[in-house]
């Protein structure tokens, strides 16, 4: 995870609105890819979970959309996509063939516990008292987005005891 070019001490609301929209879009897009791979990996418990996480994040990221519009218009953005990288979108390497549903949801759970962790260090650095309400609400979220996936691992039934690497073919020279 990491954000670059982005001093939160001068940190304004719309700012912070742009950032958390396109930590929201960086997200979602990175799930419709792992649920894509999924399904070509014919893995479709895995893909389904990961597409209910990427519509997840686009109602997320309409929601602060739509704030942000109410609250400044068409303001150009003065936040990059440039400027971050993997805040909430699940880390590329956790992707594999023949995912298992636990697995998946694992990855969102991790993805969840990161983006909490940088809301709670950014906090302490946001002195706009608007932005900082923000984030302080953000990083809540993320709390409960932490519990709607354990309650979703939590459903489960426990995992076999052998491992998807077992069956994968080892790779053969041509």
């Amino acid at each position: 995870m990491s954000v670059q070019g982005i001093d939160f001490s001068t940190l304004t609301l719309r700012d912070a609105l742009d950032l958390a929209i396109l930590i929201e879009d960086e997200a979602q897009e990175r799930y419709q890819e792992f649920a894509h791979q999924m399904e070509l990996h014919h893995t479709p418990e895995a893909a389904a979970f990961f597409r209910f996480m990427a519509s997840n994040e686009a109602k997320h990221g309409a929601q602060l959309s739509e704030r942000r519009t109410q609250l400044f218009g068409a303001a150009p953005r003065t936040v990059t996509r440039a400027m971050l990288w993997d805040v909430e979108a699940p880390d590329y390497d956790r992707a594999r063939a023949f995912m298992t549903p636990r697995e998946a949801m694992q990855a969102a759970l991790q993805s969840e516990q990161k983006a909490h962790a940088f809301f709670v260090a950014a906090l302490p650095q946001v002195t706009d008292p608007e932005a900082k309400a923000l984030f302080a609400e953000l990083r809540e979220e993320e709390v409960e987005h932490q519990e709607l996936v354990t309650k979703e691992l939590a459903k489960l039934p426990p995992e076999p005891a052998g491992s998807p690497d077992d069956f994968a073919d080892e790779p053969t020279g041509q």
